[in-house]
């Protein structure tokens, strides 16, 4: 058993790939796959699946999508068998956290920070496995409800949060060349990160190019200008300035966690 929110909803029960046509059955088993084996209220499930909207009978409706959703994980052969157990007041999905690629992201990213001072090998084999669960942006047919939108949300901000590690593992084995190719990218996806901006200059400046990290810089300070009327910050002006010196403090290790989170510090993010 295989349930996949991170793009597209999809179920995957004895090796076959189920999409999830119905938009209320995706609401209500994504729902009741962040709160994997735990109870989520009728109210909770009604608020996801009909917000602001008047239902008759919202025990009746609730209990349909639950057949439904029944029906789209069993197993064949096992009809009997039923993973959406009705408990006192609402519902709960009997699977392991695990069966769910949103919980074994937040895992490995868990994993891979803690990793990533002490064995940033090892931190970057397991961070490429968390992105590799991505396929396309998270929860992204799951519906408008608040409780699908706001863990969507702070699944692609901890999407980004693991990108950041990855480079920064990729800066402490010495690969610039992948660390400034990747760079590149995420710059160009959030133009305004000041973040990315910074670890794609000192990228550039190991790599041996100074002139295109100053470039950089240039480019950030006028786009941050013309777009917010603001001045970088004073992460990236001292990163600039430590380029502009060539300070010999950029080829250690230690300046890659300046203005990021302290490493192995990074629990998981609350979807619950």
């Amino acid at each position: 058993m295989q349930i996949d929110i991170l793009g597209p909803v999809s179920v995957t029960v004895g090796g076959v790939t189920r999409e999830v046509r119905a938009a209320k059955v995706r609401t209500m088993l994504v729902t009741l796959s962040l709160e994997a084996g735990r109870a989520v209220s009728c109210a909770e499930l009604a608020d996801e699946l009909w917000a602001g909207q008047e239902i008759g009978n919202i025990s009746n409706a609730l209990q349909a999508h639950a057949t439904r959703v029944r029906k789209v994980l069993e197993a064949p052969g096992r009809s009997g068998t039923s993973l959406v157990c009705s408990v006192a007041g609402g519902y709960r999905l009997d699977v392991s956290p695990n069966c769910i690629d949103a919980h074994r992201f937040l895992r490995l990213a868990s994993d891979g920070s803690a990793a990533l001072a002490g064995d940033p090998g090892r931190a970057l084999r397991v961070l490429e496995a968390a992105l590799a669960l991505w396929r396309g942006p998270a929860l992204l047919d799951a519906g408008a409800g608040l409780r699908c939108r706001s863990a969507a949300t702070l699944f692609e901000e901890r999407r980004t949060t693991v990108w950041e590690m990855l480079v920064i593992a990729r800066l402490i084995l010495g690969d610039e060349s992948r660390a400034v190719a990747e760079l590149g990218q995420l710059v160009a996806q959030n133009p305004l990160s000041e973040r990315f901006c910074e670890l794609l200059m000192l990228a550039l400046y190991r790599a041996g190019r100074q002139s295109d990290a100053l470039q950089l810089f240039r480019v950030m300070q006028r786009r941050l200008d013309e777009e917010l009327g603001v001045r970088p910050g004073g992460a990236l002006q001292r990163r600039h300035s430590e380029i502009l010196a060539q300070d010999p403090a950029l080829a250690r290790h230690d300046v890659l966690w300046r203005a990021t989170r302290n490493p192995g510090r990074d629990g998981l993010l609350a979807v619950r």
